[in-house]
């Protein structure tokens, strides 16, 4: 099975944001060490804990810094672009790093509706436009803009001689049928969303129009996991994403992740009971010991029948999620940390 990794660029109650930057640098050197597929760090805008709002940035500088690790967006959000630059910046990434680029492409904002309209000025006509600008984005990519088309005489330069491989991610059936439809790859974010996954994976495979020849559906499942080498020390360490992710559907948690005593004093010192929420958040994720996550890694494999496992991890020390990635490439992959 091939395992890769999703960094949402998170920072902790005792980092500033150039700390939370490095160690995002050093997670994709350890997932390259690992031996895990990719490594694709997420955009957000104005959200706070989350450091990362330029991709492409993170990308150069992971990309200096790593040797063979597959790195890219996830996801660039087109919505607030033109298709020309983005594909600009990733065939400049793709001449620098051959053979290693990917570009995921999302239609989410990414952060608040102020922070939504100081990005762009028509987010949600270009939402509705999603489908042209995913065409419009594909063409540049492959160098193959129609001849009628109103930018057919610009090229997205420079032309890589491994072009980028573009990814579209999501968590509908909207989005599925999307990537389905244009031949692309599609990777679902299970660790974001209640709906039924396996059918949305099921209408994406049954919709697939090829883009190029023999080429086939792929599919990347996103899960939330939490490792650790007994279950009592996962679910210790798992406590501080549990509360954060509390804080933000509550729109707290502005100090960023919490460190596992934060995350149990306010848990002691709230009025209310939030067993139940924080069971609810819980229930989305996989925690345990070696053997029990790499059961429920195998289970949803089988359940989403998908290529690619990507594991987004949140912890508030960076040992503590640097071990989980560890611990669940020993179960899964013959590459070892230090090899």
């Amino acid at each position: 099975m091939r395992l890769s990794i999703l960094d949402q660029a998170p920072i902790s109650s005792n980092q500033s944001p150039q700390e939370a930057l490095q160690e995002s640098m050093k997670l994709a050197q350890v997932g390259e060490n690992l031996g895990y597929t990719r490594y694709w760090i997420a955009e957000h805008h104005d959200l706070p804990g989350l450091a990362c709002s330029a991709p492409e940035v993170m990308l150069g500088y992971i990309g200096a810094n790593t040797n063979k690790i597959r790195i890219g967006s996830g996801a660039v959000l087109l919505p607030h672009y033109k298709p020309y630059k983005v594909a600009e910046v990733y065939n400049m990434l793709a001449t620098l790093f051959p053979g290693r680029i990917d570009v995921g492409i999302g239609r989410a904002p990414g952060g608040s509706a102020e922070a939504t309209n100081a990005l762009s000025d028509n987010f949600l006509q270009q939402v509705w436009n999603m489908p042209n600008s995913v065409k419009d984005l594909l063409n540049f990519l492959d160098n193959t803009v129609p001849p009628e088309h109103h930018h057919a005489k610009v090229t997205a330069s420079p032309i890589p001689t491994l072009p980028p491989i573009p990814w579209l991610l999501g968590t509908s059936k909207k989005s599925a049928i999307l990537a389905a439809e244009n031949g692309l790859a599609y990777a679902f974010g299970q660790f974001m969303s209640d709906q039924d996954g396996a059918a949305i994976i099921e209408q994406y495979r049954n919709h697939f129009k090829p883009r190029k020849h023999n080429e086939a559906p792929q599919v990347i499942v996103t899960v939330s996991a939490i490792c650790a080498e007994t279950t009592e020390k996962a679910e210790e360490v798992a406590l501080s994403s549990l509360v954060w992710g509390l804080q933000r559907k509550r729109g707290e948690g502005q100090i960023g992740v919490p460190s596992i005593q934060e995350a149990k004093n306010y848990l002691r010192n709230e009025n209310e009971n939030l067993e139940n929420l924080i069971e609810e958040i819980k229930n989305s994720m996989v925690i345990g010991n070696p053997q029990q996550v790499r059961k429920r890694i195998e289970n949803l494999q089988e359940r989403y029948n998908a290529n690619e496992i990507m594991i987004v991890s949140i912890t508030h020390l960076p040992s503590d999620k640097i071990q989980s990635y560890k611990l669940i490439a020993e179960e899964f992959l013959e590459n070892k940390i230090g090899e």
